[in-house]
């Protein structure tokens, strides 16, 4: 899937681009507002070493493949590190839904662990590259702009790059994420990964290979309302940007 959500605004993004802004309501105290500077200065700098990861290990392999390896381990604590936002919005610190927070990132903590780091065959896929990438920008961008809201000065760079290269990352990330648990299907089938078949005690199955599929549908109805959202808001507050910056 403005104010900032982390310190302010509902994620409506999926953290690709733009998001909805909050109502308008009384901000967090001197005290939440200092923690969430930190928290989102922390992010900033975690995916700001998985950005450099990413690039040195390219450097050094002279190759794009199979780089998630050299960033496996701050990837998965940062992207985990996400879940305290459900917390946030859940104490009220920030204005932002629950269910939406909590659907959003706990969507990219089950392709972390759940899929890519289940399915050990898939971490060498190009498709895990494409939304490493595309979430590693993202997220650099919205936690820097979460930052610099938080503190009342909000650079336009900033501003311009949350509202803008979501047009490329999101399609990308989603690509990205599509294609791995695509790959990850036929290894899943093979070993029952996460599967409960019947008879059992508790007269219950769950096919997971099954489940993948579903997951892999539901981007169909989800990821078209959620792009032309950002490109409505998108129109919206640039413009609105741009209004403001004449009549000053």
């Amino acid at each position: 899937m403005a104010a900032p959500r982390s310190g302010g605004a509902s994620r409506a993004d999926n953290g690709y681009g733009s998001q909805q802004p909050a109502r308008r309501r009384k901000g967090p105290g001197a005290l939440a507002t200092a923690y969430l500077v930190i928290y989102n200065v922390v992010m900033t700098a975690g995916w700001l070493v998985i950005a450099v990861g990413l690039v040195r290990s390219y450097l050094t392999k002279g190759s794009y493949h199979s780089l998630y390896y050299a960033i496996e381990k701050p990837l998965k604590f940062f992207q985990t590190g996400a879940l305290l936002e459900i917390l946030h919005c859940a104490f009220g610190i920030v204005p932002s839904s629950v269910v939406l927070t909590a659907f959003q990132v706990m969507s990219r903590v089950f392709l972390t662990w759940a899929v890519t780091h289940s399915v050990k065959e898939v971490q060498n896929e190009d498709s895990v590259l494409l939304f490493v990438v595309a979430w590693t920008i993202t997220e650099i961008i919205r936690y820097s702009f979460y930052t610099f809201s938080l503190l009342n000065h909000l650079p336009y760079l900033i501003k311009w790059a949350r509202y803008t290269l979501f047009i490329v990352l999101y399609p990308m990330g989603v690509s990205g994420e599509l294609l791995t648990i695509y790959a990850a299907l036929p290894f899943v089938r093979q070993a029952g990964l996460y599967s409960i078949s019947l008879p059992n005690k508790y007269n219950f199955s769950f096919d997971y290979y099954t489940f993948l599929i579903l997951v892999m549908i539901s981007y169909i109805p989800i990821f078209p309302q959620l792009y032309f959202h950002m490109l409505h808001q998108r129109r919206k507050i640039l413009s609105h940007n741009e209004e403001h910056k004449k009549s000053e």
